[in-house]
């Protein structure tokens, strides 16, 4: 699930959300998962022909066959679940399970606001925790005032995402380019390519892809600390410190290079990633929702990705995850549903169709891109290196970073200026969530 388009909607939830009175309550785990003559009502957004999509369904089958239960699915776009929630999860009308977005200001800001269920007991009971890399269980837990990080369980994430990089591997032998394994080889690759009159980089500076980029440069200069810090306010983070000044210095240098195009301050996800499809550039450092897409798209050249190179962090996390309304009818039997979705067979489903299993036994995943996607994900999440996205610390940050970046590439604004901007936006963004 793109993270992208979750936090653009925080400001209308949170309106909602402010308005609504708080309940608490306890979590649903117990013995009571016999669901004869019971309905679940189960919520969710993705495709039916999405690596999702094909593995919930089978879990459906599989939980009315154990339980007894029937599945009541009521299909919603995330638009819908996104600007309803707050008021149909405050009701008698709430799903007994849902799919929902992560983060401080989606799942944090309603756990905050008591409108949904702790999971604690479930996790104990299932052993979810010893499923799920401790990099995954972060936007799983929320403290009282809904940062992620710490606290109870809110939510549980049954499939990864992150960033990397796609290349067009004819592309690259024509060329006569290896994969580089660092950040001065991937440098030379680029210089390479422009040189030829090809522009390296497919990118986005209208949406998110350009930030992602900006941020993996920093990851590359930066250690846990610096990720704590920038996305859970452990302390207070120096713009002018050497990530952030690298980062964005060198963004202004590749496109004055030529290594991005100067258009890209116009150019959506979108279109990058059809311009990567479309073989007018050999790479595209984006996520890993793209994956099965490319799968299926890509004609005309091999491809494959590699993970950045030169950096222990990428930008990912656990995708989006299943909550139970704090006034869910049927919170065990819930739980039970979320358990399967988490079981090896359910998870090579996930990972044989494009998706980011979190819990897959490796040997069950057949197709071989998809191993390759899910080798990369393991590597990542085995060093503890997934670091979040540059736009999570607010829920307004998205934008102003795509707007930082359209500034830095036009010209309209010096690496300094741009760092001086966000600085000061994102400082004033989280003070109105800590106070």
């Amino acid at each position: 699930m793109k993270h992208t388009r979750i936090l653009a909607a925080v400001a209308a939830t949170a309106a909602v959300a402010a308005a609504l009175t708080g309940c608490s309550g306890a979590s649903g785990s117990g013995d009571d998962t016999d669901g004869a003559g019971k309905t679940l009502r189960m919520w969710h957004y993705e495709g039916a022909d999405s690596a999702m999509g094909k593995a919930w369904a089978e879990a459906v089958k599989v939980f009315e066959k154990e339980t007894g239960a029937k599945v009541q699915f009521e299909e919603k776009s995330f638009e819908q679940i996104r600007s309803t929630a707050s008021q149909v999860l405050n009701s008698d009308q709430a799903p007994d399970v849902l799919e929902y977005a992560k983060g401080n200001g989606t799942a944090g800001l309603l756990s905050s606001q008591g409108l949904l269920a702790p999971l604690d007991d479930a996790v104990k009971k299932y052993g979810w925790d010893k499923k799920l890399a401790s990099s995954l269980q972060t936007t799983a837990k929320y403290d009282d005032k809904g940062i992620m990080g710490s606290g109870s369980w809110y939510g549980v994430p049954n499939y990864g995402e992150y960033v990397e990089v796609y290349y067009n591997k004819t592309a690259f032998e024509k060329a006569g380019v290896a994969v580089p394994t660092s950040l001065s080889e991937f440098e030379a690759a680029m210089k390479t390519f422009a040189a030829a009159g090809q522009t390296p980089l497919s990118e986005s500076a209208a949406e998110y892809p350009l930030s992602h980029l900006w941020y993996q440069l920093a990851l590359t200069k930066a250690d846990r600390s610096f990720v704590d810090d920038y996305q859970l306010y452990k302390h207070k983070v120096d713009w002018n410190g050497e990530p952030l000044t690298y980062a964005t210095q060198t963004i202004a240098d590749w496109t004055a290079k030529g290594y991005i195009s100067k258009d890209a301050s116009g150019i959506k996800a979108e279109d990058a990633g059809v311009a990567f499809i479309n073989g007018q550039s050999p790479m595209f450092v984006s996520g890993s929702w793209w994956y099965g897409r490319f799968m299926t798209e890509v004609k005309g050249f091999e491809w494959g990705t590699f993970l950045f190179p030169g950096s222990e962090f990428t930008p990912g996390s656990a995708g989006n995850m299943w909550v139970v309304p704090e006034h869910a009818k049927n919170k065990a039997l819930a739980e039970k549903f979320i358990d399967i979705t988490m079981r090896p067979e359910i998870q090579a489903i996930l990972g044989n169709n494009g998706g980011v299993p979190v819990a897959a036994d490796t040997s069950k995943i057949t197709d071989e891109k998809s191993k390759e996607l899910i080798e990369n994900f393991n590597t990542v999440t085995k060093r503890d290196g997934l670091a979040f996205y540059p736009d999570w610390p607010t829920p307004t940050f998205y934008d102003q970073v795509n707007a930082g970046m359209q500034e830095l590439i036009n010209g309209t604004k010096s690496p300094a200026e741009v760092r001086k901007q966000l600085g000061e936006q994102y400082a004033a963004g989280v003070k109105d969530i800590v106070g």
